[in-house]
């Protein structure tokens, strides 16, 4: 399988416009990613996982703008967003309307929520610009199993991959899951970004 360098940003971009699947370094995990605006690259990361087809994928944008684009945006969120955004922490949101158009689940599962990140990565913000579009962004492993440590394992948990982005991982662990589509955040998965500092910004005037 072929590993990609971070430099080749052009060439990884043209297998992702191509409804490709790669797997990327992130700040908390390996991941896999693919565009959001292809039924048939988000069956390709199905089949990729082995996951099922009606569960939904993360996305992760570069900038704030994009999540705006994507999804509604309340001023407590925003300050969330602010503080912790880019880093390890996910954000589940309600869709903006607009979004179902732009983000293909292959037509399985409508759903008004959607899970975003930024990720702190100067190559996956290029990745992403040079795409055109934000992406959906798992981690690297089949569904069900632990995350994937290096990328010797990741291609042989995950053959099915167009290739490999090298680099490495800091936190090693998965991002804090908030979800923020109710009145009051509810922390779905503790991770590096405690409940206490997200409800310290989230609860301040």
């Amino acid at each position: 399988m072929k590993r990609f360098k971070q430099s080749e940003v052009k060439q990884i971009a043209e297998i992702l416009k191509q409804d490709g699947v790669i797997s990327v370094p992130t700040d908390t995990l390996y991941g896999i990613c693919a565009k959001i605006n292809s039924s048939k690259a988000f069956n390709r990361l199905v089949e990729v996982k082995n996951r099922p087809s009606t569960k939904s994928f993360p996305v992760t944008c570069k900038d704030i703008e994009q999540i705006k684009n994507i999804a509604i945006v309340n001023e407590k969120v925003e300050k969330i967003i602010k503080k912790f955004m880019p880093g390890p922490i996910t954000l589940v949101l309600n869709k903006r309307a607009e979004a179902f158009l732009g983000i293909n689940n292959a037509g399985i599962r409508k759903t008004n929520e959607i899970a975003i990140r930024i990720v702190p990565s100067e190559f996956l913000h290029k990745l992403i610009e040079e795409v055109g579009t934000p992406l959906f962004l798992t981690s690297a492993n089949k569904s069900g199993e632990n995350p994937c440590k290096n990328l010797d394992e990741i291609e042989k948990m995950c053959p099915l991959l167009d290739g490999m982005v090298e680099g490495d991982v800091i936190f090693g662990r998965a991002s804090t899951i908030v979800d923020c589509t109710g009145h009051s955040i509810i922390i779905q998965r503790e991770g590096p970004v405690s409940e206490k500092e997200i409800k310290q910004i989230y609860e301040s005037e």
